[in-house]
């Protein structure tokens, strides 16, 4: 394997831009952050926060094995779908061999949207990984945070067309409770006897992250002793897909898939739309010591900001960005020049990936080694968050970076080390993820080894 260069450490961002003062707890590249009680800076050991259980359902397979291979190997699960035949955009990103009733079971085949069903077996693996069983916890302490962008969307398209068809009589009586976002934490909560705090965080493509942003709050305050928490993203319908196309979010090479979404690359044109769910199991580390659970890694750090400058395109100076990635090393207590990895939200879009890149290459420089999972994956939506924290926590046990799929000639503008063509090894310490979202919502975690 290729070494990766050497550290450059880069230029310590200005407040000028920010519109104001830095955030509480903020550093440059040479001070390390002190204990803020209002930031929680710096958090003692008693605060820190294990990830216990991993579970993935994507399109590069079911369960979190296949899919860290899948994404490992670099190799795109973009394909020409027949259910968007016609369209302006016809390929996508689905999950291979996902069955409803062998998955999640007849019932819930019958009674939820994919959305859902594709976050309650993610949610089923990593409990089940955790060690952990909800026929024996006290569910009164147990908390889901699930994140989502559009809801049932598969149902709503499925029973319009059956209003506008057959007339009213032939709607079901299930369309509200598989549409509305909410219910993929009510199930859940059925599903694991969890009957503490259950939340659906909707922060469009930084959902995932945004709840596992809350669920760390909801540890660190004493609300729950275990918080199932991720995303779940079933989006890939004729008028959603029609609707991304028609905004010129969609990369637009429908001759050949498997090449289109191309993260950081000069010719990038747009996403992959995709869908899945990624879940965590967190706790603090000291009840998983005390019971003798592994730790895959800890989750340090989270900040949250908005742009407040546009409905689709990020500021261009990246001022929110810059902000929630601060705030969140604050919050974990490290220093830009501590973090070795960052799983970017690089969507393939022209705008997206050249903001990012800027931002991260001013605050962090260019020792961390940089990928994106959207090159393989395709862009989830709201699961996209916590399908990549999901990833960055394996980064980070691992030691292994993945590659970048479909870098074929970086963005001379993008002056990072962006992983290519194979993964690398390299021990990671500290490793970022971030996630943004339409309407100019950002959210950034921080992961640590354990």
């Amino acid at each position: 394997m290729t070494p990766p260069p050497a550290p450059r450490h880069g230029d310590a961002p200005e407040a000028g831009p920010d519109h104001g003062p830095r955030a509480p707890g903020a550093t440059t590249a040479t001070t390390r952050p002190t204990p803020d009680l209002l930031t929680g800076a710096a958090s003692p050991e008693r605060d820190a926060v294990a990830v216990t259980g991993v579970g993935l359902v994507t399109a590069a397979g079911i369960g979190a094995e296949a899919t860290w291979a899948g994404v490992c190997r670099g190799e795109s699960a973009a394909a020409t779908d027949p259910a968007l035949a016609g369209l302006p955009v016809d390929i996508s990103c689905t999950v291979p061999g996902f069955s409803p009733r062998h998955h999640v079971g007849r019932r819930s085949a019958l009674t939820q949207d994919r959305f859902t069903q594709l976050s309650v077996a993610a949610a089923r693996e990593a409990v089940a990984d955790s060690g952990l069983d909800p026929q024996t916890w006290d569910g009164a302490r147990v908390g889901v945070v699930v994140g989502c962008g559009l809801g049932g969307v598969t149902t709503w398209e499925a029973q319009h067309r059956r209003l506008l068809d057959d007339g009213p009589k032939a709607v079901s009586a299930l369309l509200i409770p598989m549409l509305v976002p909410n219910m993929v934490a009510g199930h859940l909560a059925m599903d694991l006897r969890a009957t503490g705090p259950n939340l659906v965080t909707a922060t469009a493509c930084a959902s995932g992250a945004t709840a596992l942003g809350t669920a760390l709050q909801l540890l660190r305050d004493g609300s729950c002793d275990v918080v199932v928490a991720g995303g779940g993203e079933a989006g890939v319908t004729p008028l959603m897909v029609t609707g991304f196309a028609q905004m010129g979010a969609l990369s637009r090479r429908c001759a050949e898939p498997a090449a289109a979404s191309r993260p950081f690359d000069r010719d990038r044109d747009g996403f992959v739309i995709g869908e899945g769910s990624g879940m965590l199991v967190l706790e603090r580390a000291a009840d998983a010591r005390a019971r003798g659970a592994t730790a895959r890694a800890r989750l340090a750090g989270y900040g949250a900001s908005a742009d407040a400058h546009h409905l689709t395109a990020p500021d261009p100076r990246g001022t929110g960005v810059l902000h929630a990635l601060r705030t969140a090393l604050a919050r974990a207590g490290v220093v830009p020049d501590e973090v070795d990895h960052v799983n970017a939200h690089g969507t393939a879009t022209p705008l997206n990936d050249a903001v990012e890149a800027a931002v991260v290459r001013k605050f962090l420089g260019t020792g961390a080694a940089v990928t994106s999972a959207k090159g393989v994956l395709g862009h989830t939506l709201g699961a996209a968050g916590a399908i990549e924290a999901a990833l960055t926590v394996l980064a980070v046990q691992h030691a292994t970076v993945p590659p970048t799929a479909n870098l074929r000639h970086q963005d001379p503008d993008v002056d990072l080390d962006v992983v290519t063509g194979a993964p690398r090894e390299r021990p990671l310490e500290v490793a970022v993820s971030n996630s943004f979202g339409f309407g100019g919502q950002n959210a950034v975690l921080v992961v640590t080894r354990s």
